[in-house]
């Protein structure tokens, strides 16, 4: 018996609910609070960028602006809430955030909406590189290098909620990171969230039935602008600081890797983009120092193997099992994971490998084996791992497209 498709996605929503409110009584150390509110700051922000991108077809490489200014409200904000005693809690500073978000989005779209695909683009860059070096100069607004710093246990409680410990600011960053979640999704199913995916598939058929779609791509500018700015007050609250570099183009690349790693054709993707890439910048970083490197090569393996991103993955493995399948499909699924990670493995042996010829230190280490990189020989295994999981990559490629494992063993015939 299958639930109601409301009832469904009811049950969906309380789970998800169910599993915020639980996580902190499972991870209750410091440092996996610290990381978990860090997770609820890229999940709202992700999300807000692929609006953008996802939704509207709209690539930009300078939202971290819309983040930025958020979060140098909030934080102006929660200064003047301790010198002037003003009767604002700091739990509602996320507001503050979001109209500051949208504010910005509604000048800075006002211009850079008229223009679509890569003229849009390469103005989000410019006006992204602008307000960041700006960041820099106008050192009463963003406090130069120092930035600013504010004091989120200041002002009165709502409710009698206090965000001195560092529980209670899991709870509230959850519950915002809940209600923006939320309330994206639900964007989604409005018409203008339909219409905006009109326009990113064929901007001159809405055209022709009637609706501007510069206007469109404007409105979802102001709204995704406002709830990165969302984002950014939720990251001023938890650090108690903000910096001009929240403004950069650093920010703009790691929110565009989240979103399309996670996956934008589906509604949860840039959530998995951003709870996996937060966890390898912060456990990583403890194992090497070229953690950015894997970043990189992870993207590369994405957009080569998986243009959907991961989501798109998860989301074509639940269509086969509600379609009965999986079990047809399964196998070749289970052999591009087995390449994909053989490939991996080679390729951290190389990269690892070469930055010891630089650096120096101990030798590589892997499969409880060592690896000198002054031996030719491990060179030679490096090559033969990335090889063998590429080769194997190649052939459940083809086996998904040709539908058998023969026809994929065929390398001189041509791929349909």
């Amino acid at each position: 018996m299958s639930l109601n498709p409301t009832l469904k996605t009811i049950a969906i929503w309380i789970a998800f609910a169910l599993v915020l409110a639980v996580l902190p009584m499972i991870f209750s150390s410091r440092p996996s609070l610290t990381l978990m509110n860090i997770i609820g700051v890229w999940v709202v922000f992700a999300l807000a960028y692929n609006m953008l991108l996802g939704q509207s077809g709209m690539l930009s490489f300078g939202h971290a602006v819309y983040f930025g200014l958020g979060g140098y409200a909030a934080i102006h904000m929660m200064a003047a809430i301790k010198a002037q005693k003003l009767g604002i809690p700091v739990a509602a500073l996320p507001l503050v955030g979001f109209m500051a978000g949208m504010a910005a989005g509604a000048v800075i779209g006002w211009f850079s909406c008229r223009r679509s695909g890569t003229p849009f683009a390469m103005i989000s860059l410019g006006v992204g590189e602008l307000i960041a070096a700006s960041g820099l100069m106008f050192v009463s607004i963003f406090g130069g290098e120092e930035g600013i710093s504010g004091d989120r246990s200041a002002g009165p409680e709502l409710l009698g909620f206090s965000l001195g410990p560092q529980i209670n600011v899991y709870y509230f960053i959850a519950f915002w990171m809940f209600m923006a979640t939320l309330a994206m999704w639900a964007f989604t199913k409005t018409p203008l969230g339909r219409l905006a995916n009109a326009v990113r598939d064929n901007a001159d058929r809405v055209a022709f039935i009637g609706y501007d779609p510069q206007r469109v791509r404007y409105l979802v500018f102001l709204i995704s602008g406002g709830f990165a700015g969302l984002a950014g007050s939720l990251s001023a609250v938890n650090f108690e600081i903000i910096t001009p570099e929240k403004l950069g183009a650093i920010n703009s690349g790691a929110v565009l890797l989240m979103a399309y790693i996670g996956g934008v054709a589906v509604f949860f993707g840039p959530i998995i983009g951003a709870v996996l890439i937060s966890i390898m910048q912060s456990m990583l970083s403890d194992f090497t120092k070229v953690w950015q490197l894997y970043l990189g090569l992870l993207f590369v393996v994405v957009v080569m193997f998986a243009p959907y991103g991961i989501g798109g993955i998860v989301a074509q493995v639940l269509g086969a099992i509600r379609k009965g399948e999986l079990a047809e499909k399964l196998p070749g699924w289970l052999m591009g994971l087995v390449g994909a990670l053989i490939a991996f493995g080679g390729a951290i042996m190389v990269i690892e490998m070469a930055y010891r010829i630089r650096e120096g230190g101990r030798p590589f280490q892997a499969f409880g084996r060592v690896f000198p990189h002054g031996d030719p020989l491990s060179w030679v295994v490096a090559a033969a791992v990335t090889a063998i999981g590429l080769a194997v990559l190649v052939v459940a490629v083809r086996w998904r497209r040709r539908g058998s494992l023969g026809a994929a063993l065929s390398f001189g015939e041509a791929t349909p």
